[in-house]
């Protein structure tokens, strides 16, 4: 195929959309990793498949799609132009689809969503408040391109923002941009994004040595699943932000650390890759300019700790994945000993937007005044994965300085069956958790880090009230203790030993004093530890011992779980709202419930083991927690 040049992207971009408006509605068919495994493509290939059998397929077409983000009501199905949102779609509903919606103009009612009051049924995606919140930069083509025709990627605007840098733009004028806009890095630490590439640009200058440009998609944070999604939906995106990157600071190559349990996102991004090198915006002279870069897949081999930039280099190399002291930068020595610049996909996704619509845009968004100091504020917007005891989960893009209110409320709708929220973890498995009483604090890395907690990759679990803090931050250490490179002793033996403190706390063993060696432990882990990891994974115990310090003494003083969690701790027990239902018995799997039915039941605590089950089926709130 012959390699395009700058002029023909709108040549590409023109065709694409007029063949597409060539079609009455264009049907977005959901393929991330979540609706796949809901049987997403199973519907896809059903929907050409009938279209074709009814004589429709010119008139109508089926798009996979990436993550649309909305992962609690897969499949998912959006009718395009009119925007009409289609949730838990089966095979069985597609020819009501066809016959009442795009035949008869009438939308498919019971597979609309319903709103919170679960009265109102929303037929428009925009109106539905989980998205009507959001503002999307680096989703902004999630749910409306297919992630593995380059085409489309180019209809939308990619590599505009690249053919601007190539053709407009200096080196040293597009770190700048990068430096004004305010860009800090998405993947945990925060450092301004330019401030790094301006660094590197001066060491390239005075090393006179060909640097390296990598992206980290070694997303390994439990419930986290940003990077992910924004590879499966838009790779060409992270492909230009690198170049871009790489016509700043003259590298020639680049490299995608992604971890080998991303199947799904590999496939598309050396798919995405392919077709950018076979038309011309990879390797020799990109888009006839001259410029030379491309980029080749390092695939981890699923170590957590990889997430940091050092260890991820030694990984590269072939060497153990561990980090080194951080006086040694890798914007001096990084791969290989090269200047290398290393951000997070959801960074790079940022970049093209950054040049194409110009750094005053996009630091107008977000908190704080970045136009003197990038340090000053947190500009753009930010994806989170919003999971845990939330009603609407799933990925969503907010504005820097939204409210955890406004995110868990309004765009998450709350918390599931009435309960009350207690807390929300944000950050990864090294983020603190925050309590109901600053709900309303702004969402910002500055505001996280002063409350104890992080801006992290960006996970965010919300808990209700039945959540044990104490056991949830032993479950956080737990991960920890096992990712752990065991390079230094801070967090080497440290985790160990929280770990085992945490299990006799939540196991009715804890002593007198136990808290105040906790304390201690994570402050020497903190001071100590070689890398980030070490000195932040003691966050999960800091910030609860800070916000619920009486639920550790209530573990260690009275023996007791405050949230009825902690098997040791609790007994279950049966009240008088007994209906005598029996489903407490039926589910019961250790038989330790007796009773007949319309009778009060009774629960041999000898048999019992504490698995809550009882609790959880009973409609009648007939079983305490003792």
């Amino acid at each position: 195929m012959e390699k395009i040049r700058i002029k023909d992207l709108e040549v590409i971009k023109d065709q694409k959309l007029a063949r597409q408006k060539a079609y009455k509605s264009m049907l977005m068919v959901c393929a991330g990793t979540g609706c796949v495994a809901a049987g997403s493509m199973s519907l896809f290939d059903s929907f050409n498949q009938k279209l074709k059998e009814k004589g429709l397929d010119q008139q109508y077409l089926a798009v996979p799609t990436g993550c649309n983000g909305f992962c609690a009501q897969g499949p998912i199905i959006v009718v395009q132009p009119e925007g009409i949102f289609y949730q838990k779609v089966k095979t069985n509903d597609l020819d009501k689809i066809i016959d009442e919606h795009l035949e008869g103009n009438k939308p498919v009612e019971k597979l609309l969503y319903k709103d919170r009051s679960g009265k109102e049924r929303i037929p428009a995606m925009n109106d539905i408040e989980f998205f009507s919140k959001q503002k999307l930069i680096a989703l902004r083509n999630r749910g409306v391109i297919n992630p593995e025709d380059i085409e489309d990627a180019i209809a939308r605007g990619a590599y505009q923002g690249l053919g601007k840098a190539l053709t407009e733009m200096q080196a040293f004028e597009i770190i700048k941009e990068v430096i004004k806009s305010g860009i800090r890095g998405r993947g945990g630490g925060g450092f301004p994004a330019g401030v790094k590439w301006e660094t590197c640009y001066h060491v390239v200058e005075k090393k006179g040595e060909k640097p390296y440009i990598v992206c980290n998609a070694d997303e390994g944070d439990p419930g986290a699943f940003m990077d992910r999604s924004i590879v499966e939906a838009d790779p060409h995106a992270i492909i230009e932000g690198m170049a871009i990157a790489a016509k700043a600071v003259g590298a020639e190559e680049g490299y995608v650390y992604i971890r080998k349990e991303y199947p799904l996102a590999l496939k598309r991004l050396n798919k995405a890759l392919s077709d950018a090198r076979e038309r011309g915006l990879l390797g020799d002279d990109i888009l006839k300019s001259g410029f030379k870069f491309d980029i080749h897949v390092h695939r981890g081999a699923g170590a957590f700790v990889c997430g940091e930039s050092t260890a991820l280099m030694a990984s590269m190399e072939g060497r153990v994945g561990e980090p080194r002291a951080k006086y040694v930068h890798n914007v001096e020595f990084g791969y290989r000993g090269k200047p290398t610049i290393l951000n997070n996909v959801e960074t790079w996704a940022n970049i093209p937007v950054i040049i194409e619509k110009g750094a005053d845009w996009f630091a107008s968004i977000g908190s704080g005044d970045v136009s003197e100091n990038p340090w000053n504020g947190s500009s753009g917007t930010k994806v989170f994965s919003l999971v845990g005891d939330v009603v609407n989960s799933g990925l969503v893009e907010v504005p820097m300085g939204i409210t955890l209110r406004e995110i868990i409320f309004e765009i998450g709708g709350g918390i599931p069956k009435g309960r009350k929220f207690k807390a929300v973890q944000t950050g990864g498995p090294s983020g603190g958790c925050i309590p109901e009483n600053m709900l309303d604090m702004e969402v910002d890395f500055d505001k996280l880090t002063e409350v104890g907690s992080m801006m992290g990759s960006g996970g965010m679990i919300v808990m209700d009230d039945r959540t044990c803090m104490v056991d949830i931050a032993k479950y956080f250490i737990h991960f920890l203790k096992d990712e752990s490179c065991g390079k230094c002793t801070p967090c080497r033996e440290g985790l160990v030993l929280l770990y085992d403190l945490l299990e006799n706390i939540t196991s009715g063993e804890g002593q007198d004093g136990d808290i105040e060696i906790i304390e201690q432990i994570s402050e020497t882990m903190e001071l100590g530890s070689l890398c980030a990891l070490g000195q932040t994974a003691a966050y999960p115990v800091l910030s609860t011992l800070n916000y619920f310090r009486q639920e550790y003494e209530a573990h260690v003083t009275e023996k007791k779980c405050p949230a009825g969690k902690c098997k040791h701790l609790i007994e279950f027990d049966i009240n008088e709202n007994c209906t005598g239902c029996i489903l407490c018995k039926v589910n019961c799997p250790v038989e330790a419930i007796s009773g007949e039915k319309k009778q009060l039941h009774l629960i041999n605590q000898d048999l019992c083991i504490q698995c809550g089950i009882c609790f959880d089926v009973c409609k009648f709130d007939a079983v305490d927690v003792v």
